[in-house]
């Protein structure tokens, strides 16, 4: 549901039929992100562009599940409900464990996250937030942090482009008033 129109599965056809068939969850439903670009496919194809390279590329040396704890936190940040409800999931689903993902959520839920984060990974959150909420204020001091933490310079664009990914689809979230209405939380777009 959203505050525009929706193409739905069953209203699709051509190439957006096409690209829908490969995202339905395995009750045949797709998320309503994913709806409200139906009156656009190629902007349905560039969001998932984004959302597989920042997230879930095989390249990326941070684990799945502090990518999606960035996410988390931004998506809180940003007032987000609905990315924040979706990546909660997603955080739990890709976590080693499910103490270890609880604990990632209840630090996520701090003013600064610590601990079961490692200090460059809290570093990579210190600047997530910073560069989600007052991105003009984001200097070179916040990148040597990260690197005296531990993170090498492609783990920090990581941090930036995942960072970047969840300020975007905040915004088409926030800003088509897209709702979790009929949703099931956790299916991937990977």
């Amino acid at each position: 549901m959203s505050w525009i129109q929706s193409i739905t599965p069953d209203q699709a056809s051509g190439r957006l039929k096409v690209q829908y068939q490969r995202l339905l969850a395995p009750d045949g439903r797709l998320d309503n992100i994913i709806t409200v670009h139906g009156l656009r496919p190629h902007t349905l194809e560039g969001h998932l562009a984004l959302y597989r390279a920042a997230l879930h590329h095989t390249a990326n040396t941070l684990p799945n599940a502090y990518l999606e704890a960035v996410g988390v936190l931004v998506s809180r940040l940003n007032g987000c409900a609905y990315c924040v409800a979706h990546h909660r999931a997603g955080l739990l689903r890709e976590a080693a464990d499910a103490a270890t993902g609880e604990a990632m959520l209840v630090a996520l839920d701090s003013d600064t996250p610590g601990a079961p984060f490692t200090a460059g990974e809290q570093a990579g959150l210190a600047y997530a937030g910073k560069l989600a909420l007052a991105p003009a204020t984001v200097s070179v001091a916040d990148i040597e942090a990260m690197r005296a933490a531990g993170l090498d310079d492609g783990q920090i664009l990581e941090i930036n482009q995942v960072t970047g990914y969840f300020c975007y689809a905040n915004r088409v979230v926030l800003g088509l008033g897209v709702t979790l209405d009929g949703e099931a939380l956790g299916h991937a777009h990977g």
